[in-house]
């Protein structure tokens, strides 16, 4: 990953992770140096709860600060997680390939231009009020356990920039798409998309992301940003439709079995 620094645009990276953080807000923040230390109880997301460093340059007192926050972690009940981004310090990732941490869970940020919406599309997709309704649709189309309901509200009233939630689903089948465009300025992310199995290849997907672009668009955001695993190969295909393409890629790191 480091070696894709030099053909990185890293001031875009720094604003993608600022309205990364602001659209997944976790419920503690703490800084050591330029080291962002996010921490969430209430869900286990490895964005929720990982150091994120934030300056390349800033890779002083390594082994001790990893030290400090792994107390910090084990406080929480978390494992310590390292998130290496292109503003990740060389020395510690040395460090990390030295310790034996292994890179695991690789993620694409992905970014696209929002066209102007077509004003003779007959049918606009209205976001939804409901959290509760959302989140349940979301834990049901991926197949997660009830007790996760209350983390994930948690984090979704969090948030502080202006949301659509978006929900498709029928009388028949229940939910089958959901997705959360979080508007923040001039762009917008598109977050937890997710398509129900039997739903899948039939334009769903497509039209649910549509709709998401759309709502943004019509509040004055013009680019729009995601992230996806990048093993997610139905995704990714499913995204450069739209017109999106890699800024960046991010990694998760961890002592031992990263499992």
């Amino acid at each position: 990953m480091q070696d894709r620094i030099s053909k990185i645009d890293l001031p875009n990276v720094r604003r993608l992770e600022a309205m990364g953080f602001r659209a997944w807000p976790a419920a503690s923040v703490q800084y050591d140096g330029s080291w962002l230390i996010r921490l969430t109880p209430g869900h286990g997301s490895k964005r929720l709860n990982s150091v994120n460093p934030l300056d390349p340059s800033d890779y002083r007192d390594i082994a001790a600060r990893l030290e400090r926050a792994a107390r910090l972690f084990s406080d929480h009940g978390r494992p310590l997680t390292v998130r290496q981004t292109p503003l990740t310090p060389l020395p510690l990732v040395e460090h990390m390939d030295t310790m034996g941490w292994p890179v695991f869970s690789e993620t694409v940020v992905m970014m696209a231009d929002i066209p102007p919406n077509d004003t003779s599309e007959a049918i606009e997709h209205l976001p939804l009020r409901d959290i509760d309704r959302f989140v349940d649709a979301r834990l049901s189309i991926c197949g997660e356990d009830s007790e996760a309901k209350a983390g994930l509200s948690e984090i979704i009233n969090a948030i502080k920039p202006e949301c659509g939630l978006f929900l498709f689903e029928s009388p028949e089948d229940g939910p089958l798409a959901v997705s959360l465009a979080v508007h923040d300025n001039d762009m917008a992310g598109i977050l937890q998309v997710a398509v129900a199995e039997n739903a899948r290849r039939q334009g769903t997907g497509s039209a649910i992301v549509n709709a998401s672009l759309r709502w943004a668009r019509l509040r004055g955001a013009r680019t729009a940003w995601l992230a996806v695993e990048s093993d997610n190969t139905a995704a990714i295909r499913l995204y450069r439709k739209f017109g999106f393409q890699d800024v960046y890629r991010y990694a998760y790191r961890r002592a031992g079995d990263p499992r």
